[in-house]
């Protein structure tokens, strides 16, 4: 058995034994993921010294921007509760979707919103919504929330300008524009099967506790008297949405020097964007409802408390993410895949989906899949290069689990148990790569 082999089985016994862990013997989610990282770096080959630093960087690359994300988009999230914002962009949608389609039209707030913003992002920034139409119209929280993150999690995979998209465009020398009207076109479909379609089905199937914290805590009570007006609600939430296009914007039409562009990619930045929009709600969510300044300071206060658990979990699953990596289980699937003989469609999906399950990380699955193709690409007449870069940002968000930093994310807002996950959202986003596959395999059929 070769040395790599090794690797993949370790990586894969790791993965058995963290939900065994969790799922089986009730160990809590952050313990078992410090005992599995640190186990299966010694085991891996990896000094021990050298294994707690892994699972120490880990840690720190995740939260040192989830943790600020996820901390200045609950205080928005907040604000929009207790101000009735939220209560009014959900009100208003029902109304015009009526309550038996609210979660199609989830999906496609989601999928709007989530071009330009990080998968967290978009996430913290729209969960409020999803709590409280679950609330008001008595609908599952799985029925909502599954169609938010397939809309999110689809153009985070396949749309630039995310960065992960933008990599593969450049390793594969495509056309952005192409690139987002064919990502268009896969992905609307894509995310109805992963979404509205597929939540309607696995909901009844999934029994969630009654008491959530976090939905408690974001979703809105307000009445709708005195609450903020439809427009400056959404206007907003939609702030950092803006201000991340206007910064992608700027780098096709200003000059790379431009003190303008320099200051649209500083209020462009996510943590900047998103810290604008909670200074922002300040003003616009606090006047209709005469809030003091010491009830705005102790929402956000009170609302940081449940952050606490999730903001662990998520950086211990970076540090497993890491340990992986720098075992070199990445390198070791790497190494499979040029023995692979197969259309460069189906190598590109298969190399990121690879390095997805092993890794756990959307973003590495597609950049180290786009290096790894690129070339084998550009040497097979007739590829086409947008659908390359679907493809393989399809492969990388197939079977989301214990190694993702999103996994726990979604988990611990939705308040779902590890096996609850897996049939949820895990299963979406698996539709999402297969989904997502497909169609573009059919796309370069008709091209």
């Amino acid at each position: 058995m070769t040395s790599d082999t090794l690797l993949l089985l370790y990586a894969l016994g790791a993965v058995i034994a963290l939900i065994a862990l969790i799922a089986r013997f009730k160990l809590h989610p952050f313990i078992a993921l410090v005992v599995v990282s640190l186990t299966m770096g010694v085991a891996a080959g990896m000094a021990p010294a050298a294994a707690v630093k892994a699972f120490q960087d880990g840690v720190g690359n995740t939260l040192g921007f989830i943790a600020v994300v996820v901390g200045l988009g609950t205080m928005l999230g907040k604000m929009m509760a207790e101000s009735g914002a939220a209560t009014r962009i959900a009100t208003t949608l029902i109304e015009l979707f009526g309550e038996r389609r609210v979660h199609w039209a989830i999906m496609i707030v989601a999928f709007i919103v989530g071009i330009p913003v990080f998968f967290q992002v978009g996430f913290v920034l729209l969960v409020p919504l999803v709590f409280t139409i679950a609330r008001r119209t008595g609908m599952s929280l799985v029925k909502i929330g599954i169609p938010l993150v397939a809309g999110l999690s689809v153009v985070h995979g396949m749309l630039p300008p995310h960065p992960a998209a933008m990599l593969a465009v450049s390793a594969y020398n495509a056309d952005v524009g192409l690139t987002i009207l064919y990502g268009l076109i896969v992905g609307l479909p894509t995310a109805a099967l992963a979404g509205p379609i597929f939540a309607t089905w696995i909901s009844p199937r999934i029994i969630l506790p009654a008491e959530n914290p976090l939905a408690r805590q974001l979703e809105g009570e307000s009445g709708r008297q005195g609450m903020p007006g439809f427009g400056i609600s959404v206007f907003t939430v939609l702030i950092p949405v803006i201000l991340m296009l206007l910064a992608s914007a700027s780098d096709t039409v200003l000059d790379p020097a431009s003190l303008l562009r320099s200051a649209l990619h500083f209020v462009g930045s996510p943590i900047v964007a998103l810290l604008l929009a909670l200074l922002f709600s300040f003003w616009s969510l606090r006047r209709p409802r005469l809030f003091t300044r010491d009830e705005v300071m102790k929402f956000c206060n009170d609302c940081l408390g449940p952050t606490a658990t999730i903001l662990l979990v998520i950086g211990a699953g970076g540090g497993f993410n890491q340990v992986l990596v720098q075992s070199g289980v990445g390198r070791a699937i790497a190494d499979l895949s040029p023995a692979l003989h197969v259309s460069p469609l189906i190598l590109a999906w298969s190399v990121a989906a690879l390095m997805r399950v092993a890794t756990g990380s959307a973003t590495v699955a597609m950049t180290t899949a786009a290096g790894i193709v690129a070339p084998i690409a550009i040497a097979t007449p007739g590829a086409n290069a947008e659908l390359l870069v679907l493809a393989t940002g399809a492969g990388s968000l197939v079977l989301s689990h214990v190694n993702d930093a999103g996994f726990w994310l979604i988990k611990e807002f939705f308040n779902m148990t590890v096996p609850q996950t897996l049939k949820t959202w895990t299963v979406a986003e698996t539709i999402i790569g297969v989904a997502g596959l497909g169609f573009t395999i059919l796309l370069s059929l008709a091209l």
